[in-house]
């Protein structure tokens, strides 16, 4: 029997300094965010555009070909030269915008591969507060659909946008040169719908950006229902979930065409442009021909210029929509980058194989206090000490501080104030992954990836050996499972583990746990889906588990715990007693009541859980 508390700190205790709060950095402007993006593959943006400008220069002299073509059939000359020359162009043009189109789509697709590759590393690696108040949906989205705005954004719009003002350039010096009063009558028309469409065009950020938070609410109510599906149809939920998820949709589709109105003007704007400049040159050049001061062939060539325009204001209009739609999803995907990560947890040293610990150290709270945002303080001031190579049990009614503890030890959250020590030393200090690497956790819920039972069990230990593997299952009875699939360890679990009753998600768990060969480990309620068969199976894998490493276990069945070396018991988060099960049946009143409750004590305190069929 080993019984161990360490006193509650005294104010000449050493404490680690609270964290400091670090101010968030200025929001940089969305437009430099998405030049940030295509930065990398500027060569061969820049390469895209001279293609794009290749190919405009090819429409752009075609006009003037045909000036010449009109000319020589009016005056008898020849024209084969110049009908080869337009048909040239023709094809040029072509093949110069399927170059650039392909090189274009390439680099976009890049450039989303890096946006969601580093978003998903700063996902995985959220810390457990901020990942416990978004909804995973939702951060899903930012990877998907607003990675795919920003995408286009960054490649094909910044193009756009480059070849629809230079090519609008090059075709006004063009226009210039043909007849400077026609020149300034199409640019009259231009630069009033331009004025309008500067008023519209930043609406179209806003909208997108209320249209991806509400994707993403979507997504959101679907991780919710999907995550809970037994749940969901136990219950007769469907109807409700379909109409909240319905409710996401909606305001989803609401956003959605806000933008879309704006988009539709945009292009509205953009035609409108065009067909007023043709009439406006129609309108004049034309009483400039009768009036003898401008040649038919200058007319049509001009009017050709402006339908020329249709293409480069059309490019130039969609490219600014596409920036303003990615400038929008920036805002969400930057907020990622902002949120606090976890920076300590690749460990270059990462553990490949099941090898022996090298020893249990011992494990002790000094005065550790901590609260939820918004809650009452979990922790009051937690002391007590768990000898290395013991098992201790943490008993207590719900809500006394038991999980919380086992989260503050792996360090998913961080004291208010107080010290965790593993082997003398204050976690800390230590790197997540250091921390993480010497403790194995069985969680309440004893969660197991999709995939097969052979990759759960290898999840922390990816090169442990065979025979290693045999004694896990051996230990926690999962071998007569497996000599009865036909696929062995190779047998898939399903989503979530859905295939594996209760009992077996909780052996699975514990011996992936086991596997690790940890120098603490850490046990939440881990028997509680067991028979008693296998309950006593599982304890007997845990006392031979305690001889190599230390124990610590969240019970809230003392029948499981009776034998511990160690037993603390919590109210309100503070550490009300500890001792042996015969000490504190005698000593507490509290532990007394919910030993009786449990049948293990007889109406005169006498302890009786000898008789209990679970090993002490």
């Amino acid at each position: 029997m080993t019984t161990a508390s360490a006193p509650p700190a005294t104010a000449e205790t050493p404490q680690p300094p609270a964290p400091a709060q670090t101010p968030e950095p200025p929001a940089t402007p969305p437009l430099r965010v998405l030049l940030r993006y295509a930065r990398p593959h500027r060569t061969v943006l820049l390469a895209t555009l001279l293609l794009v400008l290749a190919a405009s220069a090819a429409g752009l002299v075609q006009p003037l070909v045909a000036q010449h073509v009109l000319d020589g059939l009016s005056d008898g000359r020849g024209v084969l030269g110049p009908v080869l020359l337009l048909a040239a162009l023709v094809v040029l043009g072509a093949g110069l915008t399927g170059l650039q189109s392909w090189w274009q789509q390439r680099t976009s697709e890049r450039v989303v591969r890096q946006i969601r590759r580093d978003l998903v590393f700063r996902l995985i690696r959220l810390r457990v507060p901020e990942l416990d108040r978004r909804p995973p949906g939702d951060l899903i989205s930012r990877v998907t659909s607003d990675s795919a705005l920003v995408q286009n954004a960054a490649t094909e719009g910044l193009v756009m946008v480059s070849n629809g003002v230079l090519s609008i350039l090059g075709a006004v010096v063009l226009m210039g040169v043909v007849h400077l009063g026609l020149l300034g009558v199409t640019a009259a028309v231009l630069i009033a719908v331009a004025l309008v469409m500067v008023l519209v065009l930043p609406r179209i950020r806003e909208a997108v950006a209320r249209a991806q938070e509400s994707v993403g609410a979507v997504g959101a109510a679907l991780d919710r229902t999907l995550g809970a599906a037994r749940t969901v149809k136990a219950n007769g939920a469907e109807g409700r979930e379909t109409e909240r998820a319905g409710d996401a949709i909606e305001g989803a589709y609401r956003a959605g065409l806000a933008g879309a109105r704006y988009v539709a003007l945009v292009k509205v704007l953009s035609g409108v442009s065009i067909q007023a400049a043709f009439l406006a040159v129609l309108g004049v050049g034309g009483a400039l021909v009768a009036a003898g001061s401008l040649e038919a062939s200058a007319l049509i060539a001009f009017l050709l210029y402006v339908f020329y325009l249709a293409s480069p204001v059309g490019s130039l209009v969609a490219g600014l929509s596409m920036l303003q739609q990615g400038l929008g999803a920036v805002g969400r995907i930057e907020q990622v980058k902002h949120m606090p990560v976890e920076d300590d947890v690749d460990d270059p040293r990462e553990r490949l194989a099941a090898v022996a610990a090298p020893g249990a150290p011992p494990v002790e709270f000094r005065d550790v206090r901590f609260s939820y945002p918004g809650r009452a303080p979990a922790l009051r001031g937690i002391s007590y000490t768990v000898p290395g190579g013991t098992q201790t049990a943490l008993v207590g009614l719900s809500g006394a501080g038991k999980t919380t503890m086992f989260a503050l030890l792996q360090r998913f959250h961080e004291p208010a104030s107080g010290q965790i020590r593993i082997d003398g030393v204050d976690i800390a200090t230590l790197p997540r992954s250091e921390v993480r690497r010497r403790i194995a956790y069985v969680e309440q819920e004893s969660p197991v990836m999709a995939g097969t039972i052979e990759d759960n069990l290898r999840y922390a230990a990816t090169g442990a050996s065979d025979e290693d593997i045999a004694e896990v299952l051996r230990l926690t009875r999962l071998d007569t499972l497996i000599d009865r699939l036909p696929d062995g360890l190779r047998t898939e679990v399903g989503n979530r583990g859905v295939t594996l009753s209760g009992g077996e998600r909780q052996r699975l768990a514990i011996a992936r746990a086991l596997l690790r060969r940890p120098e603490v480990l850490l046990l939440d309620e881990a028997t509680a889906q067991l028979d008693a068969s296998n309950e006593r199976a599982l304890r007997e894998a845990v006392d031979q588990a305690a001889r190599r490493c230390t124990v610590i276990l969240i019970a809230h069945r003392l029948s499981t715990v009776t034998g511990a070396d160690q037993i603390v018991v919590l109210e309100h988060g503070l550490v009300r007693a500890a001792g042996t099960h015969a000490e504190l049946v005698e000593a507490d009143v509290l532990y007394r009541e919910l030993a009786s409750s449990q049948m293990l004590v007889s109406e005169g305190n006498e302890d009786i859980s000898e008789l209990a069929d679970v090993p002490r």
